[in-house]
């Protein structure tokens, strides 16, 4: 049914006369005339009876009327639930505790007046075809691994490196260390059960194992970051990397260590990820707001893979 036919219907029925409901419109009397015919033929049934003053409904006409207004409430309600600026800003962090969850925090802190939806999804191709169709309007993402450009209509900016940092339980060798340098690392088993081939943190490690021959163990599953912390309490001859900005709470009794890995520092590459033709207003401030906000990193002493995009 065409909204326009069931818009027009109304406007006759108030009016009482074509003419008016015509001039009310900034249609021509025809076209109204041709908008009602057209609906009268949808339904089947006549919708006005001719009076000697202008038009008056039928008994079918009078039936219609209330549902035809409730079409149009709802198709209005349907439209500003999408209208620029009237629906919540769409953003995938990836995983409660991880970096982008603490800089949408942030955001929020700042512009408390914008609405957010905050969704996770683990896998990338999911989130650019999520940011393409519109689903989401932004992803935080490593971009972009070797054979997986991102495609022409997306656009990124990298927002936030986040160092690593060596996570060992109080038995390991490196345990008591101020700080540890990547050769130092060599020969030590790094245990990162989390690492999904084929994602870009999957690419990330790859890269940094061939980098500086490290040892690198993602086998066994994963079960979370809680089972991932007793592990590595428990074995001393096992550490792992975690982000510095990944935010984790572990029992004391466990006497974990968090150890700054320099010369150089491997940071992680985030960068925000949306389609180049959305229209959201929230999405101009989200990027302003990250930019500003990470616009003082200091790149010295680090290291990322040839492949992110520039900083």
């Amino acid at each position: 049914m065409d909204l326009e036919t069931v818009r027009t219907f109304v406007a006759v029925a108030d009016a009482g006369q074509f003419q008016e409901a015509a001039a009310e419109l900034g249609i021509t009397q025809q076209a109204v005339s041709k908008r009602v015919a057209a609906l009268e033929r949808t339904l089947g049934v006549r919708l006005f009876t001719r009076t000697p003053r202008g038009s008056g409904l039928s008994i079918d006409g009078q039936a219609f009327l209330p549902h035809a207004r409730e079409l149009l409430r709802v198709a209005e309600r349907a439209a500003t639930s999408v209208r620029a600026g009237r629906r919540p800003l769409r953003v995938d962090v990836i995983a409660s505790r991880g970096a982008a969850t603490g800089l949408m925090r942030a955001f929020h802190r700042a512009h408390p007046e914008i609405d957010l939806d905050v969704v996770m999804l683990l896998d990338i191709e999911t989130a650019v075809a999520a940011v393409r169709s519109g689903t989401i309007d932004a992803s935080f993402r490593a971009v972009a691994a070797p054979g997986r450009p991102l495609r022409e209509d997306i656009a990124a900016v990298r927002v936030l490196d986040e160092p690593l940092q060596l996570l060992t339980g109080p038995g390991h060798a490196l345990a008591s260390a101020r700080s540890v340098t990547m050769e130092q690392l060599t020969g030590h088993r790094i245990w990162m059960p989390g690492i999904v081939p084929g994602s870009e943190w999957g690419a990330y490690y790859d890269d940094l194992v061939a980098a500086f021959g490290l040892t690198i163990e993602a086998t066994g599953p994963n079960f979370g970051s809680d089972a991932l912390l007793d592990t590595i309490a428990d074995t001393p001859a096992l550490a792992t990397f975690m982000g510095g900005r990944t935010r984790l709470v572990w029992p004391a009794g466990h006497g974990l260590r968090l150890i700054p890995v320099t010369d150089p520092t491997p940071v992680y590459p985030h960068a925000l990820l949306w389609h180049r033709d959305n229209p959201h207003p929230a999405l101009a401030t989200l990027r302003a707001h990250l930019t500003a906000a990470t616009a003082d990193q200091d790149t010295a002493g680090t290291w990322t893979p040839d492949w992110v995009i520039p900083g």
